[in-house]
């Protein structure tokens, strides 16, 4: 039965119609033991250990205990009992004890309802087109209308309190429950049973998902949205949302989820001027900083500490316009009244909720939310650094002509460290239209951009009497003029950001040894190498007084790399075939002579780099250098 739990939790948990960060809840229950999802285990993919056993008995006796009056008293004397009626882990069968230590994973905090419900089987959650209903004015009249079994419950704090009225009113009939303003409790003694009723909810709801239509806004917000996120979300993320025509009465205090995520009110401007005024009354006012921050005529920016954090108070946000829209059907929306949203923002139950699921790995803290992108990142040195970057704790922009290899990079990320800490973006790097493309979805994703690396280059080597010309011209176009172009338009993102944020924003060419002292038969490349460190400078004295870095990396060669070891095109091919390597017969004996013209007699890596570009951030008085990584091969003078 237990399998069957899960695939169900699954089933509805992935349904962002049906489940929005991490949600809902659900459970299976025998005579003796109830197995309920714990507190900010997500639905879409909890395993069996994310259940919770506990005994029912224990539970029935919290109905007839005495408990405090004071609120914040009886809550944590609920909260006791609650988990004293956990047993040990559900993988190991043993039986509870009430003196045994409770466990530290805690159950649903609507367990309680959960075990009075009669069926075997219960689905909590929180649909809009449900909730169309549950927040509408009419709502109470349409559910005795539409649904005369099911039991509706008022406006009602969650948790102990509702459970005290789902017990004084509960009957064996019952196998739905509509809360006010907050979702829908389905039993049933099969899946099958359950399934059938949400089908048929919806065929009797006859309302459509609404399609929320994202349109226009992207210029004004890329003004904006560093503003944004240096003000509101404090310098971690904030993402934006085209939605010129969001109303000024939606509220995120429509149901307790809602404003778990988004807070109990929004920030609505009518121009982009009153941003600082208004963030500061808001804090004045709410003793905090708005999550949700709507611009007339532009559309939506939501903050959080984190990328999933901003990420999942624009879905929640988003479901919020949802339900209003769905209201309309139901007499109009209206959110929970004052009494409610109070408790609820002093409740301890849904603070631990949302600081369990938005919980993130422990990350080093070199390259924290910090946001990045990195070109030529699919592959070799820019796939090793993109890694690398995301390992201290960087949001990174995997950018690469190989679109579908900066994606499969970025998606290993998020498989390894989270979703959001990577994305994968097709660009080519001397299309000027798709660089600034680049820069611009990349902020309005995260919020701004502390880190660009540009990495992208290309090797065409050969004697000068038979190079051609195209060749040249496309290694400087790929290795000198691309990078002109990214900087370009980073640094437009980042002279704006930094009027705003106090630090440092850094430019890092990814350049090489060969831009240090001249290549034999490799002429267009270190010519366009030595041409980027000139630019470098350059750049570094004009960007310097608007808090920007610039600087270069001089990797040696990355002799076990793509680049050098493609069985067709790899430098140890092409040195074979141009002659670079006198008396050399085999690839092998190409890579024998390139080590030994390293002191330390090995070729660079991906690591030496990662260091150098570490240390080019986390240094606050080195601009226009070019930092060499070559192993003692090349020495500066």
């Amino acid at each position: 039965m237990l399998n069957e739990l899960v695939a169900m939790s699954n089933r509805y948990g992935a349904n962002p119609d049906y489940v929005l960060a991490g949600g809902g809840n659900t459970s299976w229950k025998d005579e003796q033991y109830l197995y309920v999802k714990a507190s900010g285990t997500a639905l879409a993919d909890i395993a069996a250990e994310g259940f919770v056993k506990m005994d029912r008995a224990a539970l029935n006796r919290i109905f007839t205990h005495e408990y405090p009056e004071d609120s914040q008293a009886r809550e944590a004397a609920v909260l006791r009992d609650m988990l004293l009626a956990c047993c040990n882990d559900i993988k190991t069968g043993a039986e509870c004890s009430e003196a045994t230590e409770p466990r530290r994973r805690r159950p649903s905090v609507e367990a309680l309802v959960h075990t009075l419900m009669p069926q075997a089987y219960v689905l909590h959650v929180h649909p809009a087109r449900v909730n169309g209903m549950t927040c509408g004015r009419d709502g109470p009249a349409a559910c005795a209308r539409l649904f005369p079994q099911a039991m509706w419950v008022p406006q009602i704090m969650p948790g102990y309190i509702l459970a005290k009225e789902v017990f004084a009113r509960m009957t064996p009939g019952t196998r739905v429950i509509f809360l006010e303003n907050h979702g829908v409790f389905i039993g049933g003694d099969t899946v099958e049973e359950i399934d059938a009723f949400v089908n048929a909810l919806e065929a009797t709801l006859s309302i459509e998902k609404t399609n929320i239509r994202l349109c226009g806004g992207n210029s004004q917000a890329l003004d904006l949205i560093p503003a944004v996120r240096a003000l509101a979300a404090e310098g971690g993320i904030c993402v934006f949302r085209p939605q010129p025509s969001v109303s000024p009465d939606v509220s995120p205090a429509v149901t307790p989820d809602h404003m778990v995520y988004c807070h109990d009110e929004a920030l609505y401007l009518e121009h982009s001027s009153e941003l600082g005024n208004a963030i500061e009354e808001y804090r004045a006012r709410n003793y905090r900083l708005p999550k949700i921050i709507c611009l007339k005529g532009c559309g939506i920016f939501a903050c959080g500490r984190s990328k999933k954090e901003a990420d999942i108070a624009m879905a929640v946000f988003l479901d919020a316009i949802a339900i209003y829209e769905h209201a309309k059907g139901f007499g109009g929306a209206k959110p929970m009244d004052g009494w409610l949203v109070r408790e609820i923002n002093h409740w301890e139950v849904e603070h631990y909720r949302k600081n369990i699921s938005l919980a993130a790995p422990g990350f080093p803290k070199r390259l924290k939310d910090k946001i990045a992108i990195i070109t030529g990142g699919a592959q070799g040195f820019g796939l090793g650094l993109a890694e690398a970057m995301a390992d201290q704790g960087a949001y990174v922009t995997i950018a690469d002509i190989n679109g579908e290899g900066a994606q499969a990079a970025a998606a290993n990320i998020n498989r390894q460290l989270g979703a959001g800490r990577a994305m994968g973006y097709q660009v080519d790097v001397t299309d000027e239209a798709q660089v600034k493309a680049l820069v611009e979805n990349v902020v309005l994703e995260y919020g701004g951009l502390d880190i660009f690396v540009s990495n992208a280059g290309i090797v065409r080597s050969g004697g000068v009497c038979d190079f051609e010309l195209s060749d040249f011209e496309l290694s400087a176009k790929v290795n000198y003029a691309a990078y002109f172009l990214c900087v370009k338009h980073a640094a437009r993102i980042m002279k704006q950001q930094n009027q705003y944020s106090p630090g440092w924003t850094d430019i890092i060419q990814v350049n090489s040894k060969s831009g240090l002292e001249g290549s034999n038969r490799n002429f267009a490349y270190a010519g366009s190498k030595f041409g980027g460190l000139g630019l470098t400078q350059s750049f570094a004295l004009e960007l310097a007084g608007h808090r920007i870095k610039v600087n270069s990396i001089c990797p040696g060669n990355f002799l076990d790399g793509p680049l050098w070891c493609d069985p067709e095109n790899g430098l140890f091919v092409q040195y074979l075939h141009a002659g670079k390597v006198p008396g050399a017969k085999t690839v092998e004996d190409v890579k024998r002579a390139y080590e030994a013209k390293v002191p330390m007699n090995r070729g660079c890596t991906v690591e030496d780099v990662a260091r150098a570009l570490f240390y080019v951030v986390e240094q606050q008085y080195e601009t226009g250098q070019a930092i060499p990584v070559t192993g003692g091969q090349v020495m500066l003078k």
